[in-house]
């Protein structure tokens, strides 16, 4: 059984290698960049890990904070969540080399993320 652990948490960010930079500065944080996607991740020991999502994206504002939940079956979840009242926002998509995501909204309408690896275990 899944346990839905939440795996990546986003914070949005104006400048992400700022972001980046004070979160290891402040926090200790490990912080990868990864040019090719526009995007920093960050390591935080003890708990999940996530990245900076710039604000110049279309769907993140100043003060976004995006949790991903992990699942064995993202097109199931979707599926479950619908059938409980929330709203698909964007369907399984690919992140290329890593594995896959989609987006929905809670019945607060909160965007909240689902992932699955492509890593074995």
């Amino acid at each position: 059984m899944n346990t839905h652990p939440i795996v990546h948490i986003e914070l949005a960010a104006d400048d992400p290698k700022a972001s980046a930079k004070f979160y290891a500065d402040v926090f200790g944080w490990k912080t990868e960049e990864m040019p090719e996607m526009n995007y920093i991740t960050f390591d935080a020991e003890g708990g999940p890990g996530g990245g900076f999502n710039p604000t110049e994206n279309d769907d993140t504002n100043p003060g976004d904070i995006l949790i991903y939940i992990q699942t064995d079956d993202i097109e199931t979840s979707l599926v479950e969540i619908e059938a409980a009242g929330g709203k698909t926002l964007l369907p399984k998509s690919e992140i290329p080399g890593i594995g896959w995501y989609a987006l929905f909204a809670d019945l607060t309408g909160n965007r909240v993320g689902l992932y699955k690896s492509m890593r074995a275990g």
